[in-house]
């Protein structure tokens, strides 16, 4: 993550291009593995920085902060954020880079609104307060045939029960901006600073119309983050448009081959929620409807990530 050119400047332009934000202030680093965000807080200003981190890496963060000289200034707390104690009853800025793929994956969120409902002073910053989910579709035959179609039959033997398992499961991978065959849409936009642990449940509709004649494989899932309290936007996005992030993008793939002439639409809609059993999984339900000049069709798909 630290090569992730993409995540780690960003974050790094957000601090050191608005150390004004950070002179002085109390943070607090939700999830904070080596503690490189922590050592951009400290290097412009910040009054004390509290990096929590529950892994076994929350011992070489404070190998790294003393390294660098700033074990006056940041404190590395090991432990999940929900049973630690912090040495101040308020923070005034809590980051994080708490975003997993399909951008809720692996549940941080709820990890970050935890924090700032319990430390964050009124009218305190949430770096990045700004998350968005989009959606786009995409001709996809070749990986489709190679990943699913391969278990209708193995060496002459039928293992599409296997198929099904696959079909279920949400592949991250890098896609082609050249295999984009409809609009991209904005399917859902969580404001941090805000938003309640539910609203990461969520139903959103979607229309995507067709920008050539093609077929259309996959529905493809990506997320953009801001950080709109800078003296200038920032942010980054995770979309097959964009320079490649570790996130990459995440693909559904369809049921169907679906046909579309130029100006056709696939309408539908996504329902999105942690999984009951375990919250760390994303349950997804897709509803998609063609009604076009080669393809009819309707159905509901479901997906979990894992």
């Amino acid at each position: 993550m630290l090569k992730d050119v993409v995540r780690t400047k960003t974050y790094q332009n957000v601090i050191y291009k608005n150390s004004f934000l950070f002179k002085d202030k109390v943070v607090l680093d939700v999830g904070a593995g080596t503690g490189i965000l922590s050592l951009f807080c400290a290097k412009v200003g910040a009054k004390h920085v509290y990096a929590i981190e529950c892994s076994s890496m929350a011992d070489m963060a404070q190998e790294i902060v003393k390294l660098n000289g700033f074990s006056d200034v940041i404190t590395v707390i090991k432990g999940k954020v929900e049973e630690i104690d912090l040495p101040v009853p308020q923070v005034d800025i809590i980051i994080s880079e708490w975003m997993g793929y399909f951008l809720l994956y692996e549940n941080m969120l709820d990890t970050v609104l935890y924090a700032r409902d319990k430390w964050l002073v009124k009218d305190g910053l949430v770096l990045p307060d700004k998350a968005s989910l989009c959606l786009t579709a995409i001709e996809d035959a070749d990986y489709k045939e190679d990943k699913i179609e391969f278990w209708n039959s193995v060496y002459g033997f039928d293992m599409s029960c296997i198929r099904k398992q696959a079909m279920m499961e949400p592949i991250v991978d890098t896609v082609d901006q050249n295999q984009i065959v409809t609009n991209c849409q904005l399917l859902k936009t969580m404001d941090i600073s805000k938003m309640t642990s539910g609203d990461a449940s969520f139903t959103a509709p979607f229309k995507l119309i067709a920008e050539r004649d093609d077929y259309i494989h996959a529905l493809v899932a990506y997320f953009d983050v801001s950080f709109t309290k800078c003296h200038k936007l920032l942010g980054f996005s995770t979309g097959p448009k964009s320079r490649s992030t570790h996130w990459k993008q995440t693909v559904l793939y369809l049921e169907d081959v679906i046909t579309v002439c130029q100006g056709e639409a696939v309408v539908g809609s996504m329902t999105v929620a942690p999984n009951k059993k375990n919250p760390r999984d994303v349950d997804i339900m897709l509803k998609y409807s063609v009604n076009g000049k080669h393809c009819r069709v309707s159905r509901t798909q479901y997906y979990r990530m894992r």
